[in-house]
């Protein structure tokens, strides 16, 4: 009797650290990260983000957990991004002016004029070239999930009404941290600053700078039209977005939850240009109803610009490297002689 008493406690012993081996198992198998991008919570990048993170943990069942900080509420986005390759941060949705330094595939996009509509875009971008580019990314410890739009990027200003190329000389304008941007500017008569874009308004605000240029849906949700009333549509520059994950991180994850996360980013951002699409059927109203002045520069004046600008394009074509640009710049083109 007391040797079955006793194998009876061994098999219960032997279950309970069984149960508890695969519970350390399940547990080890669950992982978390953060989530940082610049958009204030009402933006439609901020609304497709906290769906990435709902689909997330539907489709890995809890296993992964992604916590989203709006607002630039991890720092701004050179901050976000370098804390991102460095896995301080897991994940990180925004642009990549940051890292276009390294990256130099990356400057392409601030090529002025580049896209002259979302059908070339989402064609380019979601084909191999926007997946050259996220592989451009990996050796910096970074792994795109999926691209999206901040969108086409416009003018405003406190100064003065701007209805022609000339009327850009002189105004101080903040732009992206990165060196296409600058020469962009200097190009047009204008005093680009770099600049981070949480410390966009404030700036605004006291007068440090005159200018800054971005999409009309992200001028009216960061209420830059407030300090700066004069808006000139000029759809200069297209500024892709996009979801990228910490190599680190994401090798802790299983195979089939990446699918899973991936899968996740796709549905997001599909959302993202549903949101996108029905915010920009009225921000214009929305803008100057709000005390907004509103130009749509002439395609003659926009030529002006595409004109001054060119000699930056051949500049960076050659940093970028040739083969690239013209495989790009080709890429886009089979779009346009398709339609």
């Amino acid at each position: 009797m007391r040797t079955v008493f006793l194998k009876k406690i061994c098999n219960v012993v032997a279950a309970a650290a069984v149960g508890l081996s695969c519970s350390s198992f399940a547990l080890a198998q669950e992982v978390s990260g953060k989530l940082g991008h610049s958009m204030p919570p009402d933006h439609p990048q901020a609304v497709a983000m906290v769906k990435f993170s709902e689909l997330v943990g539907q489709y890995t069942q809890n296993r992964v957990k992604i916590q989203v900080f709006p607002s630039a509420g991890l720092g701004s986005d050179d901050k976000m991004l370098q804390a991102t390759q460095s896995g301080t941060q897991e994940v990180y949705y925004g642009a990549y002016a940051a890292i276009a330094g390294s990256v130099k595939e990356l400057g392409i996009f601030d090529f002025p004029f580049l896209f002259e509509n979302m059908k070339e875009v989402d064609t380019v971008m979601n084909g191999k070239m926007g997946q050259k580019v996220f592989d451009k990314m990996l050796p910096l410890g970074l792994v795109g999930l999926g691209w999206t739009e901040a969108g086409f990027r416009n003018l405003t200003n406190s100064k003065h009404p701007v209805k022609t190329a000339d009327d850009i000389a002189g105004l101080k304008i903040r732009v992206m941290p990165n060196k296409v941007a600058l020469d962009t500017w200097k190009a047009l008569g204008a005093n680009p600053t770099p600049m981070a874009f949480s410390e966009i308004f404030t700036a605004l605000e006291i007068k440090a700078i005159d200018a800054e240029e971005n999409p009309l849906i992200l001028i009216y949700t960061n209420k830059f039209h407030e300090v700066n009333k004069y808006i000139t549509v000029t759809n200069h520059v297209y500024t892709p977005c996009g979801i990228v994950v910490n190599k680190k991180f994401w090798d802790k994850i299983k195979p089939e939850d990446q699918q899973a996360m991936k899968k996740a980013g796709l549905e997001s951002l599909k959302f993202h240009r549903g949101l996108m699409d029905a915010a920009n059927k009225d921000v214009i109203a929305k803008l100057e109803a709000a005390g907004a002045k509103i130009e749509i520069l002439p395609p003659v004046e926009v030529n002006k610009l595409r004109e001054k600008t060119k000699p930056v394009i051949d500049t960076y074509t050659k940093l970028i490297g040739e083969d690239f640009v013209k495989e790009f710049y080709a890429e886009i083109q089979k779009v346009r002689a398709a339609k």
